[in-house]
């Protein structure tokens, strides 16, 4: 997915890049895109099925050209990349915040230049996005998959004689991997999860906690401190994505721990590499978050308001935001996702 998403990043900058509003015809619908991190594995996975649908929309006649930049997790460089499309003449840029609490530089040069804006999957707070009334959010609600995360991990841990209780004293010792410190969506996604589990009836036993920045290696590392701190007494691991419970099962499986001697995990995201995890029984569980649902809202929206269009019969939210739903995802139903 990554090798896509760099050949996507070649052949969009381009097709796109150094050219000027005029020197665009008349037909040319003109988009910019902005990721935080193109590594990030459902970033990566996204962008895929968002270049899959614009090579359909070219193949139907439409002439679009797009831009796209990798922010590589720092803000000021995405501030500098929104500036540049639009003033490359882009009609509608598509924005995934590096930073969600420090969205000014952008929406100001929206406002400016009256170019609309579509921030997504890193959700920006309702005020920031009231400040002008091109400004739009596409992805899902954090609330859900807490919650589904926290439904789904109950189920496996119910009753005194589960497999999760392996001490058997009646209560499930579990750690947290957190996406990143302060994020809205990291925060939401453990308090919601933990809170269905207690909500559940499911008795909980605190031990540990490590932010590991949504990255896999981060939270291999972290994992490894984690378990020479606490050793046998993880039963439970919740990682607000993907990337991190593999990073957790990636500490086990270097330690040679058999699967049977390993907590249970959960992450969120159903990424492809998540799901197969669950397919093998080293992931408990995950809750998918529709990557190819949100590429479609995100292009529609992106190309209705780039042809000043109207938007009025899109599935909205309060005439802002777009939010597709999360599925949980356990070994019954894993192979009914992509």
């Amino acid at each position: 997915m990554i090798t896509a998403l760099l050949a996507l990043q070649v052949l969009l900058l381009a097709a796109g890049c150094g050219q000027s509003e005029r020197s665009e015809p008349a037909s040319r619908i003109k988009i910019g895109i902005s990721v935080y991190d193109q590594y990030d594995t459902f970033i990566s996975s996204m962008m895929d099925s968002f270049n899959r649908l614009v090579e359909e929309e070219k193949s139907g006649g439409k002439q679009i050209t797009l831009e796209f930049y990798d922010a590589a997790g720092s803000q000021k460089q995405q501030d500098m990349q929104a500036r540049e499309m639009i003033e490359d003449g882009c009609r509608a840029i598509c924005i995934n915040l590096v930073d969600r609490t420090a969205p000014t530089t952008i929406i100001d040069l929206a406002r400016k230049n009256n170019v609309a804006v579509v921030f997504f999957n890193r959700e920006l707070v309702e005020e920031d996005l009231l400040q002008f009334d091109k400004l739009y959010y596409v992805g899902a609600d954090a609330f859900q998959s807490g919650i589904l995360q926290g439904e789904i991990a109950a189920a496996a841990c119910a009753g005194r004689d589960n497999p999760a209780d392996r001490n058997g004293d009646g209560s499930i010792q579990y750690v947290v991997l957190e996406g990143e410190a302060g994020h809205q969506d990291a925060i939401v996604r453990t308090e919601t999860s933990v809170d269905t589990l207690i909500k559940s009836g499911v008795q909980l036993d605190k031990v540990g906690y490590a932010i590991a920045n949504w990255n896999r290696a981060q939270a291999q590392t972290k994992m490894s401190q984690l378990i020479d701190q606490y050793g046998d007494r993880i039963e439970l691991v919740l990682a607000n994505n993907d990337d991190m419970a593999l990073g957790a099962i990636d500490a086990y499986r270097a330690r040679s721990i058999d699967l049977q001697d390993r907590p249970l995990i959960f992450g969120i995201d159903g990424t492809a590499v998540g799901l197969e995890a669950i397919r093998s029984h080293e992931m408990a569980g995950t809750v998918y978050n529709d990557k190819d649902g949100q590429a479609k809202a995100m292009l529609e929206l992106a190309l209705r308001l780039a042809q000043q269009e109207p938007i009025d019969d899109l599935d909205m939210i309060d005439g802002k935001y777009i939010r597709l739903p999360y599925t949980g995802i356990t070994a019954k139903n894993a192979d009914e996702f992509e």
